[in-house]
This record gives structure tokens, C-alpha cells and sequence, in this order.
């Protein structure tokens, strides 16, 4: 059975609500980052059916759901390394489909991927001044590390040890860090917590939250519900590649309730 899809029984697939914004003088203003009538795979393998998602500027959306249900799909299509078979990649209204990652960074889109991606022979400061040189040149350097150590006072105690030494919540720091300080137009955050201990966890959305509230526009992807959705505006439910549900962050408890979606006691992912 397919829920959500044309003549099946269950589930009833919700109106997408747009999510552009109104300018003040009138005017829509587009959103940040979308992704319409996206069809994705991987050889074979059929992973987002005509997903459509907006992120309007300054916005938070939360992408939950089972394993396998499509969710680091997207984020693969949204930051342009993943080509969609169908549909389009659309940032600040323009046709970004089929460009090269690069573009999608030159435009703002960040991808903090699932996963410790840090180079574990260098320091975390080798490691975050590689990030931050060819962005700020040699004189930027030492003001993006103090804004790191600042963020991520864990990181400044441990800038001289080397990244492959540091615990996996730790290593997860790195990663958010050397992507956060690019101060990107929308970070896409592909399960940060994925097997970090809650306390460290609790420090990354602390952080999520200050980088939201500056203004850049946040696609979480989690496994842990209740964090996703405190920061976020909005949440989507995937369910086989497609969207079962989407709308205000407060109402998904019931939501995912009825759909029999998760018990929001336990985490999903």
C-alpha cells in the first residue's frame, strides 16, 4: 500500500501551504531554496517521488521519517550533489538543476552531511583554517576562528588535539563549524545528532538556534523529533519518497500520531 497515493486507502496527503514571503513594499519574495516536482534516484532505485519543499528566507523546515524514507536524498538534491531525474532546484528564483555543487556554494546552499568529515591528521584548528583561508584570505582567518571558539567553546579547548582523537560529538562540532562561519544563506543539517551523547546534542541545537536567529535559513534533517522540531517553523513527513505531510512544526504530534508515522517518544530517522 502506498499511503498518500491516488486511489489507495489510509493516509490522506495534506495541501502544501506556499511559503514565499511578502516584501514590505508588497512584492512576493521568493523563497531561499526549493525543490519542485523533484524526482531522484540512484541507478535503479526510485528515492523521491514529485517532492516539492520551500525554505523562504530566515525559515526553519524539519524533514522527518523512517530510514529509507528519502530524507539525506533531499538533502543531496538541495545542495546539488545529486542531479534530480525529474523536477527542478530552485535558490532565490533561479534554476539551479543540474549545476555543479559549487554553484549551489557560491549561492549560499551549505550541507552539513551525516557523518564525522574532518581530517583527522590535521588539529581543529588545521582543520577550520583550511575551511576559512580561501573564503576570508590569511588576514580573516583568526577572526573566523574566534567566532568558532565562541560558537563552540568545546572546539577552543581542543585546538591544538587532533581531529581524529576527538569523540564523534566533537568530530560532528568540527563539521558544523566549518560550514557555519561561511555564514551561508540556508544550512542543510543532515542528521547532526546521529549517535552523539544528549548533552552534546543539546549544545549543537543551541547553536542551530543563534545561527537561525541571525537570519540564515535552516533544512534539518533528524532523527530526534522534538529537537527538530523546537527550531523549526515548519516540519515535512516523508514517506517513501514522498511528502505525507506538511505544515506548522506545532501540529506534527498529532499528525504523525494519526499517521502512525512514530511514536514521539522515540526518535526516528
Amino acid at each position: 500500500m502506498c499511503w498518500g497515493c491516488p486511489g489507495e486507502p489510509g493516509r490522506e496527503r495534506t495541501n502544501l501551504t506556499p511559503m514565499s514571503d511578502i516584501g514590505g513594499d508588497g512584492s512576493v519574495v521568493p523563497p531561499v531554496l526549493a525543490l519542485e516536482r523533484v524526482h531522484a534516484s540512484y541507478g535503479q532505485f526510485q528515492a523521491l517521488f514529485g517532492l516539492s519543499i520551500e525554505v523562504p528566507p530566515g525559515g526553519a523546515l524539519a524533514i522527518v521519517g523512517h530510514n529509507g524514507m528519502g530524507k539525506t536524498t533531499v538533502a543531496r538534491v538541495a545542495s546539488g550533489l545529486l542531479v534530480p531525474t525529474a523536477g527542478r532546484v530552485i535558490i532565490d528564483g533561479q534554476d539551479f538543476t543540474g549545476r555543479p555543487a559549487q554553484d549551489y556554494v557560491r549561492a549560499g546552499v551549505a550541507h552539513a552531511p551525516e557523518g564525522r568529515s574532518v581530517f583527522a591528521t590535521l588539529t581543529v584548528e588545521e582543520n577550520l583554517t583550511l575551511a576559512f583561508r580561501k573564503k576570508f584570505g590569511r588576514r580573516g582567518v583568526a577572526t573566523a576562528l574566534g567566532r568558532v571558539y565562541q560558537l563552540f567553546p568545546r572546539l577552543g579547548d581542543r585546538q591544538s588535539q587532533l581531529a581524529g582523537s576527538l569523540s564523534g560529538g566533537e568530530q560532528r562540532m568540527l563539521t558544523l563549524a566549518r560550514v557555519l562561519v561561511l555564514e551561508p544563506r540556508v544550512l542543510i543539517a543532515d542528521e547532526l545528532s546521529l549517535g552523539l551523547a544528549p548533552i552534546i546534542t543539546d549544545e549543537v541545537y543551541e547553536v542551530l538556534m543563534q545561527i537561525k536567529e541571525s537570519g540564515t535559513s535552516l533544512v534539518v534533517i533528524e532523527q530526534h523529533i522534538r529537537h527538530a522540531l523546537d527550531v523549526a517553523d515548519r516540519v515535512i513527513v516523508l514517506d517513501r519518497g514522498e511528502v505525507a505531510y506538511e505544515g506548522p512544526s506545532d501540529d506534527a504530534d498529532a499528525l504523525m500520531d494519526a499517521f502512525r508515522i512514530a511514536d514521539v517518544s522515540n526518535p526516528i530517522s
